[in-house]
Order: structure tokens, then C-alpha cells, then sequence
């Protein structure tokens, strides 16, 4: 029983670090529209960096070693674009309300915020039932691999929390959406600890981590990119995109 609070306690910390990144929106007392391109830019390439170079290149690798490599590249590629449409459904319900320019730029960057904390919320269900798992095995052998989540869930708090702030003026709100977005990890280590476990498969893992990877390209391409480019201007979007890249690089190292 203590090494599962343990493992819960460690999960649950990698977790909830998504709430730091929330605390941007009280740390900085002004708000500008190069801020807001800058942290859009950031989200994406936070998200594109994740679902390229970790989950859709882990998935492909796998399900290539399991099923070969052209079978395992199909069911890799199968799950990634059924992500993207999944998420493309998923989009439609999510209103856009109308009244007026200002009311549109704000229901809009609330979409975005929205869309993306759900995106992230995603992404951090397995990869909370990993971190439970290995922690599970070996606490000691979890930890560096919790500071990394940790490292990384950081910027994906921003990716929430500053264009919901945008959008209602609500630091209050802002900051606990991006908590939200990260509770999916401890909620990933009591679903697998009550139910997956007995079920899960390396395909199964592995066609998911390929499908989030769709999910994150969609939201990114389709929302976080064009909303940059509205709110500010093309430099800050574009040095965020590449600051994003850059952390989640610097952070994944940790896994290695």
C-alpha cells in the first residue's frame, strides 16, 4: 500500500506542475498581444516538438518491432490520422459565440484555450499511467523521470492558462483551467491502477501515444498557429515556436 501512495504522490506532482505554468498569469501584472503570440508560438511547438520527436516516433518504433516494419508503420499512421479526426469532431462542439470584434477575439482565444487544455488533458492520461507504473517498479528509478514531466508539464500550464486569460480577464480561471489540464495524470494512475492495468498492451499504448500526437498537430496547426498570427505579430509567434521546441527538448533529455 505505501509504495502505491508513493507512486500516486510522484504521478500526481508530475502532474499538477502544469498549475506553475498557470502561475504566468499573476506573476506578470501587464498583458500584451506580443505576449499572447509569443506563448501561442510556444504552445505549439510544445505540442508539435511532443508529438513528433516522442509520441508518434515512440509509437512507430514499437508497433514496428512487434509487427514488422510495415504493418507497424500502417497501424502507427492509422492511429495518428484517426487523432486528427477525432479531434476535428470534437471541435465543432465547442461554441464560438458572437457579439461583436472584441467578444469574438475573446470567445475565440477561450476555444483555443479550451482545445487545447483538452488536448493536453490527452496527453497526460498515459503518460500519468506510465509514470504510476514505473514508479510502481522502482520509486527511486521514477523520480528523474518525474522531474522531466515535471520540467516539461510547465510550458503546457502556459499553453492553457495565458489565452484563457486573454479571453475572460479571469486569472482566477485562467490558473485553475491549466491545473485541470494536468489532474488527467493522477486520473490516468487510478484508472490504471483500478482497471487498465489487466488490459493494456504495448498496441494499445502505443496507438494511443499515435493518436494524441494527431490531436496535438491538428490543434496546433489548425488553432494555436493562426491565433498567433491574429493576436500579435509573426516574430514573437515564431521565436515562441521555437522556445517551445527548445524546452521540451532540453526537458525529454530527462527520460533518456
Amino acid at each position: 500500500m505505501n509504495e502505491i501512495v508513493v507512486a500516486f504522490l510522484l504521478t500526481a506532482l508530475a502532474g499538477l506542475s502544469t498549475g506553475l505554468g498557470g502561475l504566468t498569469v499573476f506573476l506578470r501584472k501587464k498583458m500584451n498581444t506580443r505576449f499572447l503570440a509569443f506563448s501561442l508560438g510556444l504552445s505549439a511547438g510544445v505540442m508539435l516538438y511532443i508529438s513528433f520527436v516522442e509520441l508518434f516516433a515512440k509509437a512507430n518504433s514499437t508497433l514496428g518491432e512487434i509487427y514488422g516494419e510495415k504493418p507497424g508503420t500502417l497501424l502507427s499512421i492509422t492511429a495518428f490520422f484517426g487523432g486528427i479526426a477525432v479531434v476535428a469532431l470534437v471541435e465543432r462542439f465547442i461554441p464560438e459565440n458572437g457579439g461583436g470584434k472584441i467578444a469574438e477575439k475573446g470567445n475565440g482565444l477561450m476555444r483555443t484555450g479550451l482545445i487545447t487544455a483538452l488536448a493536453l488533458a490527452l496527453h497526460n492520461f498515459p503518460e500519468g499511467l506510465a509514470t504510476f507504473v514505473s514508479a510502481l517498479q522502482s520509486p527511486a528509478l521514477a523520480i528523474p523521470i518525474v522531474v522531466a514531466i515535471a520540467i516539461h508539464n510547465i510550458p503546457e500550464g502556459i499553453a492553457v492558462a495565458v489565452p484563457i486569460y486573454y479571453a475572460t480577464q479571469n486569472r482566477g480561471k485562467a490558473f485553475w483551467y491549466s491545473l485541470l489540464s494536468g489532474l488527467t495524470e493522477p486520473l490516468g494512475a487510478i484508472a490504471g491502477y483500478l482497471v487498465l492495468i489487466p488490459f493494456l498492451s504495448d498496441t494499445v499504448n502505443y496507438m494511443v501515444f499515435s493518436a494524441v500526437a494527431g490531436i496535438m498537430v491538428f490543434i496546433s496547426v489548425a488553432e494555436l498557429l493562426p491565433a498567433a498570427r491574429e493576436y500579435g505579430d509573426d516574430v514573437p509567434a515564431i521565436v515562441g515556436v521555437v522556445a517551445g521546441m527548445l524546452v521540451m527538448a532540453i526537458s525529454l533529455v530527462g527520460f533518456l
